[in-house]
Parts: C-alpha cells; sequence; structure tokens
C-alpha cells in the first residue's frame, strides 16, 4: 500500500501558523464582567464574577475611574472584594472585571536604593524602576525544610550588645520586642546600615507617615539607602495594601537571596500587619477570637516569617518588631511570635529612660542559634556576663539603699566591681563596632 503525498498546504505550514499566532496575540478576548451589589465597610460585594481568591480585579467607576480589588471571600453566590485604594466614586452596578491573574511584584537587584509604596510601586520621584522580572506576591513559599542549609556563619550588626550576648546567624529569624518610643526604629536603622550582608529589604508596614522620612535621611543614610530596598505601606492606607506591603517586602527580600545574596530582611512592624488582617478577617465575617485577632491572623504570621530562612541559594535573615500593646510581653501577637521565631531581642523601656542606648534587655533576650555560630571561647564570656548582670539585677535593690555590705557575698561583689565594664559594652552610640572588636572587648571585661 502506498501512502499519498500530503496536500500542498501541510508541507510548509509554518507561514499560516505564524499569521494565525499573530492574530491570536492581537485578538481582543472576552473578560468576565460583573457588577457591584453592595459595600458594607471595607468590603465590596459583587455578582457575576467568575474567577478564585487572590486574584485581581478592576472597578471601574466614573467612566474613566479604575479601582484595583482583590478578591477575599465568597458569600452567597457573591465575591467579596478588598480594594486596594479609595473607595470613593463607586456605585451600585460598577462595572467589575476580573484580571484572571494574581497581584504581581518587581522583583531584582535593580530595586536597590528605592523606596516603594505597599504595591510595589516606586515613590521616591527617581523615575520608574529597573526591574524587568516579575513575579507573583501569592506564589512564594517557605524553603523545604530538609534543603535548609544549616546556620554556621555569625551575622555581624555592629550593635555590641547583640554580637557579644544574643549573636545572631546568618539566615535566622529574630523578634525585637518593643513599646512605642523605645527606640526600635533606631535600632532597625543601625541594623540595616552596618550589618555584614549584602542587600537590605526593609519594610515599613502600618508606620506614621512623619517616621518613614526620618526612618530613611536619619536611621538608615544615603549609604544604607544605597543598598537597601525600602518598601512603604502607612497607617492611613486600606487595610488590604497594608497586608500586600508585608508580602511585597517579602517577596523582593526573597527574590534577592535566590540571586545567591546574603539579605537582611526587616519588617516593622508585624502587628501592625496582624491589625490590617484582623480588619480583613472582620470584615469578611470572620469570628473574633484572643483580644479580637481573628483565626486568619495566627495562620498569616507563621506563613510571613516562615519564608525568611536559609536556601540552596542564599540567605535571609529576618528581624520582625513586635509593638508590644500597653508593655505586655505576652499579649497574642507577641506570644504568637515568640513561638515561631529563632529568638528575640526585648527593648526595656527602664533603660531607655536611663538613657542606655539600645536599651536591650539582655537577661530577656535570646538567640536560639547562638551555639551554632560562636567559639566556645566566646559562649564561655557571654555565659559569664548574663550571669554577673543577674546577680547584680537581684542584689540591685539591696545596693541602691546601702543595705548591702561589702564582702558579704563573693558574686554580688564581682558584679559590683564589674558592672562599669560591663555597661561600656552593652551601651553604644550610633556609631557601629566591628565583629572582632566587641569579641575583645567582651573577653576585657573579665581579663583586664
Amino acid at each position: 500500500m502506498t501512502l499519498a503525498s500530503p496536500p500542498l498546504m501541510l508541507r510548509h505550514p509554518a507561514p499560516k501558523l505564524d499569521r494565525v499566532s499573530a492574530a491570536l496575540r492581537q485578538a481582543r478576548t472576552l473578560r468576565v464582567c460583573g457588577r457591584v451589589t453592595q459595600i458594607v465597610g471595607l468590603t465590596i460585594e459583587a455578582q457575576g464574577l467568575d474567577c478564585e481568591i487572590g486574584e485581581l480585579v478592576e472597578i471601574r467607576y466614573n467612566s474613566h475611574g479604575r479601582l484595583p480589588a482583590e478578591v477575599v471571600g465568597f458569600r452567597d453566590e457573591r465575591t467579596l472584594l478588598m480594594p486596594l485604594g479609595e473607595m470613593r466614586g463607586i456605585q451600585p452596578g460598577s462595572p467589575v472585571i476580573a484580571e484572571g491573574q494574581p497581584f504581581h511584584v518587581p522583583v531584582g537587584r535593580g530595586l536597590l536604593g528605592r523606596v516603594l509604596d505597599g504595591l510595589g510601586q516606586p515613590i521616591d520621584g527617581k523615575g520608574p524602576l529597573n526591574a524587568t522580572n516579575m513575579v507573583p506576591v501569592s506564589s512564594g513559599t517557605s524553603p523545604h525544610p530538609l534543603k535548609r542549609q544549616p546556620i554556621t556563619e555569625p551575622l555581624a550588626t555592629g550593635v555590641r550588645a547583640i554580637d557579644s550576648l544574643i549573636t545572631i546567624g546568618k539566615g535566622q529569624r529574630m523578634g525585637i520586642f518593643a513599646g512605642s518610643g523605645v527606640g526600635k526604629s533606631t535600632l532597625m536603622g543601625s541594623i540595616a546600615s552596618n550589618s555584614r550582608s549584602d542587600v537590605s529589604v526593609i519594610g515599613l508596614i502600618g508606620e506614621r507617615g512623619r517616621e518613614v522620612q526620618e526612618f530613611i535621611e536619619h536611621s538608615l543614610g544615603p549609604d544604607g539607602l544605597a543598598r537597601s530596598v525600602v518598601v512603604v505601606s502607612t497607617s492611613d492606607q486600606p487595610a488590604l495594601v497594608r497586608v500586600k506591603g508585608a508580602w511585597v517586602a517579602t517577596a523582593i527580600a526573597e527574590g534577592l537571596r535566590e540571586e545567591g545574596r546574603d539579605v537582611t530582611f526587616m519588617m516593622d512592624s508585624v502587628t501592625r500587619v496582624a491589625m490590617a488582617q484582623r480588619e480583613i478577617g472582620l470584615a469578611i465575617g470572620e469570628p473574633p477570637a484572643s483580644k479580637g485577632y481573628t483565626p486568619s491572623v495566627f495562620a498569616l504570621m507563621p506563613k510571613l516569617m516562615e519564608r525568611a530562612g536559609t536556601s540552596e541559594r542564599g540567605t535571609m535573615t529576618g528581624f520582625y518588631t513586635v509593638l508590644v500593646d500597653g508593655d505586655d510581653f505576652n499579649e497574642p501577637i507577641a506570644d504568637a511570635a515568640r513561638s515561631i521565631l529563632d529568638g528575640h531581642i526585648t527593648l526595656s523601656r527602664d533603660l531607655a529612660a536611663r538613657n542606655h542606648y539600645p536599651a536591650i534587655d539582655v537577661l530577656h533576650s535570646v538567640s536560639r542559634v547562638m551555639p551554632a555560630v560562636t567559639s566556645a571561647e566566646h559562649r564561655h564570656f557571654a555565659g559569664r556576663l548574663r550571669q554577673v548582670l543577674a546577680v547584680y539585677e537581684k542584689a540591685r535593690d539591696l545596693i541602691n539603699i546601702g543595705a548591702y555590705v561589702k564582702g558579704s557575698d563573693p558574686q554580688i561583689d564581682e558584679a559590683i566591681a564589674l558592672l562599669p565594664k560591663a555597661e561600656l559594652l552593652l551601651k553604644q552610640g550610633v556609631d557601629p563596632t566591628s565583629y572582632e572588636a566587641t569579641l575583645q572587648h567582651l573577653g576585657a571585661i573579665f581579663q583586664g
């Protein structure tokens, strides 16, 4: 049996296929259009949409106005939307068009030195971003637990109290717990500017607008900004934009880590991210739990914090500030954060009142990876200094009122003698100290 030759039109299909492909690319596809039916609090209800959780939609109003929003839930065949901007101008029946894709963010080295808003758009007046790689914010996942590289190298922060007694490793996740006005932003700026990492990514979430410029100009400085990316979502932004700001900053840091860099990632503050998520949860009907926080808040925190850490290519050292409510270090967000993170740095209002900067309470701070990144000699001197500080703190009241008699207790005598040297180590100005100099200073307390 002889096979017939194929028709001539199939022998050279390329030109026709090219024309068809070009026509398909230029064709205007149909998109499902819904309508706004109701606005309740922070949520917009729409009908007629076929979309999924996390998908972006566009609400059109006043003929030319366009408001992006995200699908956050469903209720009685209606889609619940959370706006990524002001809802002014939205009317019943306003068209809602599904975009068919989730929220994307630019990543890459071209973002260094830039200041972005919570949606990843530049707000520093330096022109468009030099980043062509766009990734979905929702696509990022935590590094595989069995593929995380061990934390074996210390991260020098330039802060003597941290490097000596609360040594941090590259890829660790630390919490900075403090009340308002105790100096956490200044400490963050110092770490971002002076830590021995390749780049820094800083998320200022829910902060006062006045503090943003002060942080960038004074705490971070021009040199610190040049090697940093700053994501800003102030307290007056919609709740979803504040939460998005946290995810945007995390995705940018992940992108830099996957380029093989050592990244210092800082978020100020986790508490305000939790508050924004609480607003969203309550708006879509979640039941309030501990102190009004919804269950989605406590589900969000580990998902956000576990994204930091080591990967097969680089490291992402996370610093998450926790604004404790009323200086209560056992309130729900602080308690949940402590259980997730690899250690915590506690700032004391009493130390701040005594002009002790940084106001780090080293006795109530801990780094869980310090034994893996420090030498035996370092741990020996750090343990002795902690013991000296604990003994003095226990006898402080007796010493202050003059009730302690010298020679009654050798440990208290040693603590009184060594306290001035210890305070010289733990108190510091804004100038950084090298890691090596800090270790020499720590050893000199007991050798001098």
